[in-house]
């Protein structure tokens, strides 16, 4: 019995700190030197277009099977949209054409953009129509029938979105209404407001040569104009490449290559100039619209938050997961208060637009399939329904789309009735693709 309570003695082969061999006691160990040079983190999704033409074909694969389609579906659509019109009614993509599809995307694509916001956060905003019927009328009412400054009165119209944007929001954020039945209840009370605000007027007329009115009518003739905006369209956007390819170089992480920056530039340029070639040179062509430039001033500013503001960070992160956005120290209520604001802030801007091209402030503007259009815009341009995923530009793509539908039924003879049914059927592909598109994402691990 004491021979097994007593501790086992070490085996003979075993080798004790002392008697082991050089090279693995530690402290004898090769040093690290500190001054090694820290290795530079690799992004295999811009490493792969170091091969050329079979890295890009390898990202796009790559992307496509993992449900990263981004604006393919919508580039794809309206090239098809293009063909099929084109080939109906060979003046579709005429400079009055063009003009048109331009000047009625404009009203309505700048209220897509506050949709793609709301959207993104993971909500919904019901109320966008009829704030922009109560803008039209705060600004008719104020400046045609009470005569103040037409600026003046064309800030307090669109303010006054800001704040019926802000006060959902509140309700949102603060009570804890959903988003849906707060701007529900704002779609029909501030319907009733502006049929209130319109008296016993059914429409009051914009003045001739108003701002208001120019919003839609005014064209720049000079050629200067288009081709110098495209001009800056295409500087800007190879300023925006090198800015981020000189950053990422300085952070040692891969940038894309030159060759990458050429051709983007390239097929940008001749997008840019094609169009304002269409919009210049034929007979007949009016020039750049104001609506078109209005439109992308928005784009680009809304752009610009979106995507490189600590602001528009959060807005992402709320719409991924709030809970998260919420334990990291993000102001949850604040952000989404921002986002209904801004909402607000361009539908009552919007609503000037259509007011301008109905040819005044009415009881019914902002009805109709105003809402549905706008919301439609957004998601057939790429924004998800199930937020945390979008960008402003799909504004504009989904407006050109839809406005390229009706552009082209309305010339080759269809009815309004065909025309809901088509736009209705494209925005349930839209939908569809986004949710086949999240779940191979999520099957894929990328989601």
């Amino acid at each position: 019995m004491s021979d097994l309570a007593k501790t086992p003695e070490t085996p003979e082969t075993a080798e004790t700190p002392e008697t082991a061999p050089d090279a693995a006691v530690p402290a004898q160990a090769a040093p690290v030197e500190a001054s090694a040079a820290p290795i530079p983190a690799v992004d295999p999704r811009l490493l792969v277009r170091e091969e050329g033409i079979k890295g890009y074909w390898t990202e796009f694969t790559r992307k496509i099977r993992g449900g990263e389609l981004g604006s393919l579906p919508v580039v794809l659509g309206l090239i098809v949209i293009a063909i099929v019109f084109q080939v109906q009614n060979e003046n579709f993509l005429s400079a009055s054409s063009v003009a048109n599809i331009a000047v009625y995307a404009s009203g309505l694509g700048i209220m897509a953009v506050g949709i793609v916001f709301v959207l993104v956060l993971g909500e919904i905003d019901l109320s966008m129509g009829s704030v922009a019927g109560v803008g039209a009328a705060v600004w008719a009412g104020l400046q045609v029938s009470n005569g103040m400054n037409e600026w003046l009165a064309i800030v307090l119209a669109v303010l006054t979105g800001t704040a019926i944007g802000a006060l959902h929001g509140f309700f949102f954020a603060k009570i804890g209404v959903p988003a849906f039945v707060v701007t529900l209840a704002g779609f029909l009370g501030w319907m009733g407001f502006q049929e209130w605000l319109m008296g016993g007027e059914g429409s009051i007329n914009t003045p001739s040569g108003s701002v208001v009115e120019n919003l839609t009518n005014y064209f720049f003739a000079d050629k200067v104009a288009a081709y110098g905006l495209a001009l800056v369209a295409v500087v800007v956007y190879v300023a925006s490449l090198l800015r981020d390819s000189s950053r990422r170089k300085a952070a040692l992480l891969p940038a894309r290559p030159v060759s990458e920056i050429v051709l983007r530039t390239v097929v940008v340029a001749v997008l840019v100039f094609a169009v304002a070639f269409v919009m210049n040179e034929p007979e007949g062509a009016r020039g750049l619209p104001l609506a078109l430039v209005l439109f992308l001033a928005v784009l680009v500013l809304a752009d610009f938050v979106a995507r490189r503001t600590l602001f528009g960070r959060k807005v992402f992160a709320v719409g991924g997961s709030a809970e998260a956005a919420r334990r990291a120290g993000i102001n949850v209520d604040g952000v989404r208060i921002a986002v209904f604001a801004i909402s607000g802030t361009l539908a009552a801007f919007g609503g000037l637009f259509i007011a301008s091209l109905s040819g005044g402030a009415t009881k019914s503007l902002g009805g109709g399939n105003t809402l549905m259009l706008v919301i439609a815009a957004a998601v057939i341009g790429g924004t998800s329904l199930f937020g945390g995923r979008g960008k402003v530009w799909s504004a504009l793509l989904g407006m050109i789309v839809i406005q390229s539908i009706q552009q082209g039924l309305n010339m080759i003879g269809m009815s309004n009735s065909i025309q809901n049914m088509i736009t209705g059927a494209v925005l349930l592909a839209a939908v569809v693709i986004d949710s086949v598109s999240r779940r191979t994402q999520k099957t894929a691990g990328r989601a």
